[in-house]
């Protein structure tokens, strides 16, 4: 072993340890191993930043955008509402559920599309009773397994692309993983809708921050333009939009005139209503009935933030059209919660109070200095999409097109995400503010830092080491088994690490393992990003798994009752299916 392959091994195993110990934050520690890298002379000074350049940076920062569009735009919501009046009980709830994250995920990021479905879940949990416990982790892993279908719906792929890209010139295509992803997909899906049951019932992570946030419900002002479907419809009918959340709580007509919201109440063009509801069921109704809200017309530049009314503040006893918000700050007064009292007058004419909570829109750079200024307490805990969310097709379409372009070999996948990320934000279907929120920028650090190191085992000879030892305790095995064996080790590391370090390090060792052996690299390749992808027995190998913790109220223990027997599965069925389509022997 040489002075080199020492020093290699010797910096990634204490970048290992030190995710492990998991005291620092995994940037820094990718970081400050790239820093050291540089300084003992494995990583070149002209190669240092040669990671942060790299396609995979590009890819999953886009995915990550393109994910986070999808979601502000509805779309899946708009798909699911047919189905959720049937959706009673955990045995219906769970395989639609898991069926549409594990569909989602396999053309967007994981972590997005279980982002999405996420809060219909914990809706669902609410109306029927359902423990949370019952519905997030199958979806956390249906997330995880739908992700292997296609080159972008996790990590691992893109990475494993790369290691194919260096080694043979050419990356892994946009649907290469499919034949093995569907098969184990397949497989996954139907034990995840009995699995569920092995599972314990817990209530305890349903009070999520926004549920702490939520003390009253809110009262919001809307406007029924002229034309709107909603003219001549009862109460009833447009509050049926709302499935059960919002309520019309007044009608103004003609400026003054005020009538209770009975169901039969018919609607006319001009009316005011009051609409009382949490933020996010009020955004829903909004944006499903195209109601106008009152103030002005929101811009791409536009934020919303929620804020308590302090005793010092200037509203307490004056009301908004006194203090002429709009004119005077930019701001616009969307909602208000008092809590112990029903508001019943227009938005402009409530007198606030010490302790009112308040949703308030203005331009995104003077919002937060007119809240101060107001001596408006921010609540900045949480996202607020009241008034701010325009709903449409356009993100998904400009996704599948994206795809379509990368399917066709027309453009590379890196090209194809970035070019649909500046059409997301040209076309205004997010704000750039909201595109910089969306990204996980320590992910990207963490690639970034780590590749050059990576790379590293491989330019050292440390590889071909392992691949020597490795070779050694594999080569009385068949190929299958020594192909099982690379798999199981992604599975058993992936925890420990994540699993772009683990394919980061693992991908060059397999391949040149298969060299040793005389055999494809391909299917070593693709059982590394297949196990790296599978962590199912821990809440920090991967961040669906880490997002469903506090909302299911998970316990550490709880993921291997799920995880181990779907661990099982995913060997059985990938382990044949890869050498199947991917042949073992060379031609």
């Amino acid at each position: 072993m040489t002075l080199d392959q020492v020093l290699a091994f010797g910096l990634i195993g204490i970048t290992v340890a030190a995710f492990v110990w998991d005291r620092l934050p995994y940037d820094v520690v990718a970081l400050t191993a790239l820093a050291v890298g540089i300084v003992i002379g494995l990583v070149p000074a002209d190669r240092a930043f040669s990671g942060f350049s790299d396609d995979i940076v590009i890819i999953v920062g886009a995915a990550l955008v393109l994910s986070a569009a999808i979601a502000r735009s509805g779309a899946v919501e708009t798909l699911m509402r047919p189905l959720m009046p049937s959706l009673t009980s955990p045995g219906r709830q769970v395989p639609i559920l898991v069926g549409g994250v594990l569909l989602l995920s396999m053309v967007t990021k994981n972590v997005g599309a279980l982002a999405i479905f996420m809060p219909i879940a914990l809706q669902l949990a609410r109306r029927s009773g359902t423990p949370p416990s019952a519905l997030l982790m199958p979806m956390a892993f249906a997330s995880l397994i739908g992700g292997i279908v296609t080159l972008v719906g996790t990590s691992p792929n893109v990475i494993v692309s790369k290691v194919r890209a260096d080694l043979t010139g050419h990356p892994f295509g946009m649907f290469d993983y499919a034949p093995v992803g569907l098969c184990v997909a397949a497989a996954g899906f139907a034990f995840l809708c009995l699995g569920w049951r092995l599972l314990p019932r817990r209530d305890g992570g349903t009070r999520s921050l926004d549920a702490a946030f939520t003390l009253e419900r809110y009262t919001t002002e809307a406007r029924l333009p002229d034309g709107h479907w909603a003219v001549g419809a009862t109460i009833a009918t447009v509050e049926a939009e709302g499935d059960g959340e919002t309520r019309i709580a007044t009608v103004l007509r003609e400026r003054f005139r005020r009538y209770p919201a009975s169901a039969d109440f018919r609607l006319k063009a001009e009316d005011v209503l009051l609409l009382t509801g949490d933020p996010d069921a009020l955004e829903r109704f909004v944006a499903r009935t195209g109601l106008v809200l009152a103030g002005t017309t929101p811009t791409a530049e536009a934020a919303v933030m929620e804020g308590v009314v302090t005793a010092e503040s200037r509203l307490v006893g004056r009301t908004a059209a006194q203090l002429d918000l709009q004119r005077a700050s930019g701001i616009d007064i969307l909602a208000v919660s008092r809590r112990g009292r029903r508001v019943e007058q227009r938005l402009a004419a409530v007198r606030f109070r010490a302790g009112d909570v308040v949703v308030l829109r203005g331009r995104a750079g003077a919002l937060a200095p007119a809240l101060g200024a107001l001596k408006v307490l921010p609540l900045a805990a949480r996202e607020i999409a009241l008034g701010r969310n325009d709903r449409s097709w356009m993100p998904v379409a400009i996704l599948l097109l994206a795809m379509g372009l990368v399917a066709l070999h027309i453009l590379p996948v890196a090209v194809a995400f970035f070019g649909a990320v500046v059409a997301v934000l040209l076309l205004r279907s997010m704000t750039p503010h909201d595109a910089y929120q969306a990204v996980e920028w320590p992910v990207l650090v963490l690639l970034g830092a780590l590749i050059p190191i990576s790379e590293t085992v491989s330019s050292t000879g440390g590889a071909d080491l392992i691949a020597a030892k490795l070779t050694a305790v594999v080569q009385d095995l068949s190929p299958v088994a020594a192909l099982a064996t690379i798999l199981i080790l992604a599975m058993a590391v992936t925890p420990f690490l994540n699993n772009a370090a683990t394919v980061l390090v693992m991908g060059p060792i397999a391949a040149k393992l298969a060299t040793r052996l005389g055999l494809n690299a391909d299917p070593f390749l693709m059982a590394v990003a297949l196990g790296a992808a599978c962590d199912f027995l821990t809440p920090i190998g991967h961040q669906c798994n880490t997002l469903v913790m506090g909302p299911g109220g998970y316990r550490f223990g709880d993921y291997a009752r799920l995880g181990l027997p779907l661990s099982v599965i995913v060997i059985v069925v990938g382990v044949p299916l890869i050498a199947l389509v991917w042949p073992l022997h060379p031609a």
